[in-house]
This record gives C-alpha cells, structure tokens and sequence, in this order.
C-alpha cells in the first residue's frame, strides 16, 4: 500500500487545475462547501475483440483485438457459462478508473485507510460477463507547506513523509498545515459477451 499511496499522492498538487487531463478523461474541479481544493480526475476507455477460437477443455479464448493483434486469455473456473461462447461473438472490455482529492480541516477526514472491493458475474444460463469494482481511500495530513520550493509535505497513515512539487501555487492557495487530504482511487472492469447477429 505504500507504494499505492505514494503514487496517489503524487497526482495532488502535481496536476494544475487546467492540466489535469487524460486522453478520453474529463476533469471536475470543485470548492464545495470550503474554499479548501478538490478535483476529480477520471477516464473510461473501451475496446471490442472477436472469438476466434475457444477451446472448452483448456479453458483458452482466443481473440482477434480492434487491430488485428490475436491474443488468448484463459477463463477462470470463476467464469460462468463458457460453452455459450462461439467463433464470431464479441467480448466488450470496459475500463473506469478515477482519482478523487479534496483537502479538508483537521479532524473532517475518515482518517487511515479503507478499501472495499465488488464482484458480480453472470447468471447461471446467461452468456459469461462480470464486472469487479474496487475503492480505496486514504487520508493524509500536511506537515509543512514550502511556497518557496513550491512543495508540500504530507504524513500518511503508515506514518510516512512525502513532498510533492507543485505546479500551480494556486493549489495551495487555502492549504494549511494540519489540513488533511482525502485520496479515494476507484476501478471499475467490466466484460460482455455478446452473440454474433
């Protein structure tokens, strides 16, 4: 986690508010209820493959990508109705991921860290699909702000430092030492299969 954490802490005040993009993403920057900062940063990306061959006995799928790159993957004995799938059918790949940062006055944040995670696969009868979801979020504190070097210090739950260059000093604007900074990272994946028509 403290390797999560650290990366997560980077994105804080690295990205600027007019920076902060991903290709395909779309940037919310909110004060709420403060005038302390928050962000979200998000991305869906999507793709589309073709069954070109499944083998029931080893489990291996075999697809041909937008592309035309061929690759395998093996299904899980968690994958439920594999002999549904057939030469032709189309496996629709869907992949959320955001980055959720609001800084907060001392003692309003959840404190530590909490993870959850979410499974749901297919019926029994249904075409094989699944989606998994999974939500970290960690809280942080400030112990020391540098206008001049433009970083900031902050104090994670393990108890571990980290100084973070800022690009845009208007992030620190409303920042004080003490404040702490809530850190929530979602992923979603989601896959379909559907019949050839």
């Amino acid at each position: 986690m403290k390797k999560f954490f650290s990366l997560i802490v980077a994105a804080l005040f690295v990205l600027s508010h007019a920076g902060m993009s991903f290709a395909d993403s779309q940037v919310l920057v909110t004060n709420g209820s403060t005038d302390k900062p928050s962000l979200k940063k998000e991305r869906l990306t999507s793709e589309t493959a073709t069954v070109t061959a499944v083998n029931l006995t080893t489990r291996l799928v075999t697809l041909k990508g937008p592309k035309g790159k061929i690759f395998d993957i093996t299904a899980s004995e968690e994958v439920r109705n594999l002999d549904q799938v057939k030469v032709g059918d189309k496996v629709k790949v869907k992949y959320y991921e955001s980055v959720a940062i609001e800084v907060v006055a001392s003692g309003q944040a959840p404190g530590g860290a909490q993870a959850a995670v979410a499974l749901d696969r297919a019926k029994l009868g249904e075409k094989p699909a699944g989606m998994i979801r999974g939500q970290l979020t960690v809280t942080a504190k400030v112990v020391a702000i540098g206008k001049k070097k433009q970083s900031v210090t902050l104090k994670g739950p393990e108890g571990k430092t980290y100084q973070v260059k800022v690009e845009n000093l208007e992030n620190l604007k409303n920042v004080t030492v003490g404040d702490e900074v809530v850190i929530t990272a979602s992923e979603a994946l989601a896959i379909t299969v559907e019949s050839l028509k």
